[in-house]
Order: C-alpha cells, then sequence, then structure tokens
C-alpha cells in the first residue's frame, strides 16, 4: 500500500447542532473548567452564537471555533473565542484555519478577542486598549480586527 493510501483529508465546515459536544469536548479537554472563571466565558454565556466552525478528520470534530454577537460601545462586532485543536492534530495549522473561516464569515464585521498578540498578529489583529470587558483582563491581550479602534464597553448583543 502507498503512503498516499494512509493520509485523510482535513475539512472546515460550519458547526452544526450534531457537533455541539464534540466542539464542548474539545474545549474541556484544552481549558478545562477554569475557563468557566475567565471575563472572557462570562461574555459567551450571555452573547448569542453568530456562527461556528469545526475542524473534521475522516468525520471526526478536531477542532472547533465560534463567533459570538457583541457590541463594542455602539458598534456591533463578533468576540472570536475560543479556539481549540485536539492535543493530536496541533501543530498542523488547524488553528489558522479556523481563524481564517471566522474572517471570511466576518466580512467587515470588527472581531474582538483575548489572545496572544504575537499569534493572532499574523491576521492583522492589534492592541485594542480602549475596548472595556466587564471583569478581570489582561488588557494587552485584548486584541481588534476592523475599522478603527475598538471603543468602548464590550457586550453580549
Amino acid at each position: 500500500m502507498t503512503e498516499a493510501a494512509f493520509q485523510t483529508t482535513v475539512r472546515i465546515d460550519a458547526e452544526t447542532p450534531a457537533d455541539v459536544a464534540s466542539v464542548e469536548a474539545l474545549v474541556m479537554a484544552a481549558f478545562g473548567p477554569g475557563r468557566y472563571a475567565k471575563t472572557a466565558e462570562r461574555i459567551r454565556e450571555h452573547a448569542g452564537v453568530a456562527a461556528g466552525f469545526v475542524a473534521r478528520e475522516d468525520g471526526r470534530v478536531i477542532g472547533a471555533v465560534r463567533l459570538w454577537s457583541i457590541t463594542v460601545g455602539d458598534r456591533p462586532a463578533l468576540f472570536l473565542g475560543p479556539i481549540t485543536v485536539s492535543a493530536d492534530s496541533r501543530k498542523g495549522g488547524l488553528g489558522a484555519d479556523l481563524v481564517q473561516a471566522c474572517l471570511d464569515h466576518a466580512g467587515e464585521t470588527g472581531i474582538l478577542l483575548v489572545g496572544d498578540a504575537p499569534y493572532f498578529g499574523r491576521f492583522g489583529f492589534r492592541p485594542a486598549p480602549e475596548a472595556r470587558l466587564q471583569g478581570p483582563v489582561d488588557q494587552r491581550r485584548v486584541l481588534w480586527l476592523g475599522e478603527g479602534d475598538a471603543v468602548g464597553p464590550v457586550r453580549p448583543a
């Protein structure tokens, strides 16, 4: 048998209701119950899911990310996260593929996230020092991608 016979295909798809349990299991494995104490999780608890994307390999969900409807000041925006890839599938660029799916979906709508500037900077995200999340957050990790600056309180939409 050739090496090509063992290759698998990974696809990025829109999340479906059938994916919810798999996505939650990935998020829990990556972030644990401590995620519920984070300010970003408080936003997600009250915001509506605008879109979700999964990475599938041979039908199995191996990565996921969601966009949530928020406002920054009076401006409609999207909140990205959490993003997760199964431990046995990391380092293959799936995280970047999932982020790109979010950017493609958002179009001109601004996206806010709490994350690592060196990682997300390659997509064009920049610090958002004037975006105010309701709770403790390392302000250096609050990043924005969109026209102008993200200014004002961040609230679920």
